[in-house]
């Protein structure tokens, strides 16, 4: 196989996970190097496949199942891949008032430790959130000042 096919089908493993959460992991493109160094892109195509039928084409959609995805790593105290999951969330449509009853489910469900770990990556999530919004509006008015 060439170089070229192989980089195409790595990129469409890619693909896949930038559809799902916005983004590619960290830890994928560690498995994607350690994949093609070891000529195991398979293993990693057929995950691929995997989540996408479980995950993007759950009869739960996209939002709801990403939500569901993030109770489940709160509640196994996953911080990271909690996190992850959260942005992926919002990708496809989740606001942060979900994401807030999700923390409080994992609160009935698993106990304080979750649910602490949920509001942590939520105020993490609304900081970045109040950040984007007031360069936003400093970049409206640096526009409307030079428009006047």
């Amino acid at each position: 196989m060439t170089a070229d096919a192989v980089g195409d089908r790595t990129e469409a493993v890619r693909d896949r996970y930038r559809a799902t959460l916005g983004s590619v992991p960290s830890g994928v493109e560690d498995r994607l190097r350690i994949a093609g160094t070891f000529d195991r892109l398979r293993t990693e195509e057929a995950l691929a496949a995997l989540r996408q039928l479980v995950l993007a084409d759950s009869p739960l959609g996209a939002r709801v199942q990403q939500l569901v995805h993030v109770g489940q790593l709160l509640s196994l105290g996953r911080a990271e891949p909690a996190r992850l999951h959260a942005r992926g969330a919002l990708h496809v449509g989740a606001s942060l008032a979900d994401l807030v009853g999700v923390a409080e489910t994992a609160l009935i469900t698993t106990g304080v430790p979750a649910y602490a770990l949920g509001i942590e990556i939520i105020a993490e999530l609304l900081r970045e959130q109040d950040e984007r919004d007031a360069q936003d509006a400093q970049g409206a008015g640096e526009a409307a000042g030079s428009a006047g």
